[in-house]
């Protein structure tokens, strides 16, 4: 297990595979050359966002942008994700710029964290504005097994949501099940993670994928 902290890009893609989760294709550029050259590969659109280990919460720094659509964007937009996170965290050490292709879909968070008296916990709601306006979500201990998966998928009020409303076709709920009880197995066998968050996770009609992830250890 890593040291201490936030765990790198890298090491929590390795980590959720190795537990079945998907996670987006990304690489890393250190320089606007490099980021063109990168999104060239992957194809646009695509999410431009910053690697720390000292940035948490890259949205609030001014560290992602997304549906970047061509090199003159790129470009402005590494320099712009670059100041903004030194202004917003001084000092901060910076790998560089993710570059991660884009995805459609709705977006749910799954989390867990480890509680002192009850251990390990999961946590599922909808993603973005949903969970931060209207905590949405719903919890169980850990270990759990898919009947328990499938009931704190159904219980949140945003449930018609992943149905589909309005000709929207439902989500992969078989995906988000596999998703789920990835996360559920990670938390259960790595004892030094204190918490993740996989947000967004993307999900279609086809498929569930992590398109970030923020996993810090003991």
């Amino acid at each position: 297990m890593a040291k201490a902290g936030k765990m790198s890009e890298d090491g929590a893609e390795r980590l959720l595979k190795r537990y079945g989760i998907p996670f987006a294709r990304h690489i890393m550029a250190k320089t606007p050359e490099q980021a063109i050259k990168a999104a060239a590969a992957l194809g646009y659109p695509v999410v431009m966002k910053v690697s720390s280990p000292d940035v948490i919460h890259k949205t609030e720094t001014g560290g992602v942008v997304t549906d970047v659509r061509n090199e003159k964007e790129v470009r402005g937009f590494f320099g712009s994700i670059m100041a903004n996170v030194k202004k917003k965290v001084p000092g901060a050490r910076i790998d560089g710029i993710l570059v991660q292709r884009m995805f459609q879909g709705r977006e749910v968070i799954i989390g867990a964290r480890r509680d002192p008296q009850f251990g390990p916990v999961i946590m599922f709601g909808l993603g973005g504005v949903f969970v931060e306006v209207m905590k949405d979500v719903s919890f169980r201990l850990l270990p759990a097994d898919p009947k328990e998966i499938r009931e704190m998928v159904q219980e949140i009020k945003g449930y018609p949501v992943l149905k589909g409303v309005r000709g929207q076709k439902p989500v992969s709920f078989s995906a988000l099940e596999k998703c789920m009880l990835g996360v559920a197995r990670l938390m259960v066998a790595n004892k030094a993670i204190q918490e993740m968050d996989l947000n967004p996770v993307m999900i279609d009609e086809k498929q569930a994928i992590a398109v970030d992830a923020r996993i810090i250890t003991a």
